[in-house]
């Protein structure tokens, strides 16, 4: 059996390292992951990545939902642990299980329509949009695994364990590259390739792998001991309640796909070469900031862990913890994005433009990546604090009103051409903050005493 660790004694330093270093290194192989896909697909021809590149959006949905369990079910097991309810984690538990293989028959089925409607939305009829549809018609099979793997590894998570995701995520990573040639071109001689197809199956399959190995641990996980078969008979009450913690935290990250949109209608003005440029330096951006999602998904379960047990002085610790280490890590990433970040773009594009624009939003992004930390760590607080609508109006305001408004201030009243864009993306963020800081400051005065004032850990540390 696994052994939950239990987050609400010893050093805080020792459990965000223990947490968010295999987080981070999982984050890794999942990013490679799509770069392997991308890059077989470059085999095929440009009709195969653009197919690849349209799905896009009705793939994010999904990893939304995914991401919403996630969360929920971390923030829900790590208070129900903290508080020593081991019944409740496990009922919560096993019901999160259940409800999320609900949730991926009636996603797959609304895939069966939505999808082709979605890609529809960014394509023109042809092989590119064809070939959109048929990969999308596999991956709609792996839903399952897909709601399961993310809910499963909430469970993990809750308990500390970080680890099992990125031993997953490392095994997908090389089962990916070893079938995705397998499936694409077959074996000559012997069995024949299903062409772009492939790629959506090899993902299919390494990703059931990945949610057959996560549930396992699950199940071999201390909060799964115990309790009756009753337990696993739906519960709606349950359902409600976790609904009610997971589908905001899937709504503030679906949010995320209304940047992306408005960002480009700014940017399609300006030419390909901005486009380009911008898509370049997102995916440079999301590698910098990766240590950052570790350490911010750490927080979650340590507060909620600490949040259920009343130890509001340590929740508190928790958060000043990660917001100064992280702030030191993102700072260091901004240093290297201010001496690197042409050089950075060159490694994707040899277009001078794309270089010099894509260098240009990378300095800009170097002054805000510890804005992004001090942002993530207060939406990952308030998910632990059981306020997950709370992320989702700070998203509202932060990737659609704020991103729109200042995005056309720059960039239609003041002229600023793209760096007009780079600002309002920034400036976005920044006032994002600031709201998100007076929401969580609200939020953690009602639910225990206030956000900054000094805990217990932090006054004998001095």
């Amino acid at each position: 059996m696994n052994t939950a660790r239990d987050l609400t004694r010893g050093p805080l330093p020792g459990h965000f390292r223990a947490l968010a270093v295999p987080a981070a290194i999982g984050m890794v192989f999942s990013t490679l992951y799509n770069v392997v896909d991308l890059w077989y697909a470059g085999y095929l021809g440009t009709d195969a990545q653009a197919g690849l590149a349209i799905t896009f959006q009705p793939f994010m949905i999904l990893v939304a939902f995914g991401v919403g369990m996630g969360s929920g079910m971390s923030a829900l097991v790590g208070n129900a642990l903290g508080s020593r309810d081991r019944a409740r984690a496990r009922r919560t538990a096993r019901q999160g299980l259940l409800y999320g293989a609900a949730l991926s028959v009636a996603l797959g089925i609304g895939g069966i329509w939505g999808s082709p409607a979605l890609v529809a939305l960014v394509s023109e009829p042809g092989a590119y949009r064809d070939a959109a549809d048929a990969y999308m018609a596999v991956i709609l099979l792996g839903t399952a695994s897909f709601l399961l793997a993310f809910g499963g590894n909430g469970i993990l998570t809750a308990q500390g364990d970080t680890d099992t995701m990125k031993r997953a995520q490392i095994a997908a990573f090389f089962a990916n590259l070893a079938l995705n040639p397998l499936f694409i071109f077959g074996v000559p001689g012997v069995v024949g390739g299903i062409g772009f197809a492939g790629i959506a199956l090899s993902t299919l399959v390494s990703q059931t792998g990945v949610m057959g190995y996560v549930l396992w641990r699950v199940m071999r996980s201390e909060v799964m001991a115990g309790g009756s078969a009753a337990e696993w008979r739906p519960d709606p009450a349950r359902w409600r309640e976790i609904a009610a913690q997971a589908l905001p935290a899937t709504f503030a990250m679906a949010i995320m796909l209304i940047t992306g949109f408005v960002v480009q209608m700014f940017l399609k003005g300006f030419g390909p070469a901005a486009l380009a440029a911008y898509g370049v330096g997102l995916r440079i951006e999301q590698l910098i900031l990766l240590p950052g999602f570790g350490l911010t998904g750490a927080l979650l379960p340590i507060a909620a862990q600490n949040f259920g047990a009343g130890d509001f002085d340590r929740v508190r610790d928790a958060f000043a913890f990660c917001v100064r280490a992280g702030v030191g890590l993102m700072l260091a990433g901004s240093v290297v994005l201010w001496f690197a970040a042409r050089p950075m773009v060159g490694l994707f594009s040899d277009d001078p433009d794309v270089i010099r624009m894509g260098g240009d939003y990378l300095h800009v992004d170097g002054f805000i990546l510890p804005v992004y930390l001090v942002l993530f760590a207060t939406n990952a607080l308030l998910q632990a604090l059981k306020r997950p609508m709370a992320t989702v109006w700070i998203g509202v305001y932060r990737q659609g009103i704020a991103v729109a408004a200042f995005g056309w201030f720059y960039v239609v009243v003041l002229d600023l051409g793209t760096w007009g864009v780079w600002f309002g993306i920034a400036t976005a963020v920044v006032t994002g903050l600031m709201l998100a800081l007076w929401v969580a400051g609200r939020v953690a005065q009602d639910l225990m005493g206030g956000l900054w004032r000094a805990g217990a850990a932090a006054r004998a540390a001095e």
